[in-house]
């Protein structure tokens, strides 16, 4: 195991699979910037399976134990279950996961869990109809998501929702949210509206905090704290009372959790990131299509995380400068 500068292990991969996504939600990708024009990675571009699958056996050496596939929208990369078969065989790696939007779940949850999936994050921002279509640039319907969802625990998989709260769009539906989720026994997690990327006209002022959402669930619902479920845990779990399940509430803005971050990201195109609000990356595309061996190969990943000591949630109400950062598109979030 290797420890960044500020002793954080490298426990979590995060890799993207491809830039592209059918939904043009307007904090990750609006489509004002993301139009028909957008110029998207050429294949030749973009990882190949097997170029993946070295990455995460030289990750795993280095004490990765999860991998989690992302997007973009990971379910438009062609013959996906064919990677998560060949990711269950890098010894060491102990979960893979994958985080999708569920529209095209139905289709794939079963090849999925046959290929060896354990887990699926479906990211869900309503159950109003009109207001998820207008949050997804008019992209894709709520119940063709729910579908995915329901498709996806029949199929066997771990089922988490994802919902991103922004102040004066959809904080109205932190309780239905709750509500139809805590009846149909699946874990819903509520990030805080994030200043991800430079495109999403990021405001302190639109985000519901932690402790906002919490208050309106535990009026209905009574809440209580709980610990993490693993070191380095993004979420603050709150089980409800009656025994029903539990939230998380990932808090990047307002309650911090970088001191415990041990995630890398690692983009369609190769570079990798240490840190989701990086400004640039380390291209490992070259690297691995170089002659360079695995040792060499690993010495570099190493060196990078040795050396890493990104902390940007607990700097952003300290700094006034202004920071470019990778678009989550790109990475995953």
């Amino acid at each position: 195991m290797i420890l960044d500068s500020l002793d954080r292990p490298l426990r979590d991969l995060r890799i993207s699979v491809t830039d592209r996504c059918n939904f043009r939600c307007s904090y990750c990708m609006p489509e004002h910037l993301f139009g028909k024009d957008y110029p998207f990675l050429p294949p030749d571009r973009i990882l190949t399976f097997e170029e993946i699958y070295r990455l995460a056996e030289i990750f795993a050496s280095l004490g990765t134990k999860k991998i989690r596939l992302t997007g973009g929208e990971p379910l438009l990369r062609r013959e996906l279950p064919v990677l998560i078969a060949m990711l269950r065989k890098v010894g060491g790696i102990e979960d893979i996961g994958l985080t999708t939007n569920g529209s095209l779940l139905k289709t794939f949850a079963s090849e999925l869990a046959e290929a060896g999936l354990e887990r699926v994050t479906v990211s869900l921002d309503a159950l109003d109809p009109e207001l998820f279509f207008s949050m997804n640039g008019k992209r894709g319907e709520a119940a063709q998501v729910l579908r995915g969802i329901e498709a996806a625990a029949e199929a066997g998989l771990s089922v988490k929702i994802n919902m991103v709260v922004q102040k004066g769009v959809n904080e109205t539906e932190i309780l239905p949210m709750a509500s139809f989720f805590k009846e149909k026994g699946h874990t819903l997690r509520f990030i805080e509206y994030m200043d991800v990327g430079n495109a999403n006209g990021w405001e302190l002022s639109h985000v519901t905090s932690k402790q906002e959402i919490i208050k309106i669930i535990d009026a209905k619902f009574p809440l209580k704290a709980v610990p993490p479920a693993y070191p380095g845990e993004v979420a603050s779990r709150y089980e409800y009372m009656d025994g029903s399940g539990e939230i998380g509430v990932i808090s990047s803005v307002t309650d911090s959790f970088c001191s415990s971050c041990s995630r890398a990201r690692i983009s369609a195109e190769g570079t990798l990131y240490t840190c989701l609000f990086a400004s640039r990356g380390h291209d490992l595309r070259s690297l691995l299509r170089s002659d360079m061996d695995d040792a060499m190969l690993k010495a570099e990943i190493a060196n990078v995380w040795n050396l890493r000591h990104d902390r940007y949630s607990d700097e952003r109400m300290h700094t006034k400068e202004a920071r470019q950062k990778i678009e989550m598109s790109h990475i995953g979030g």
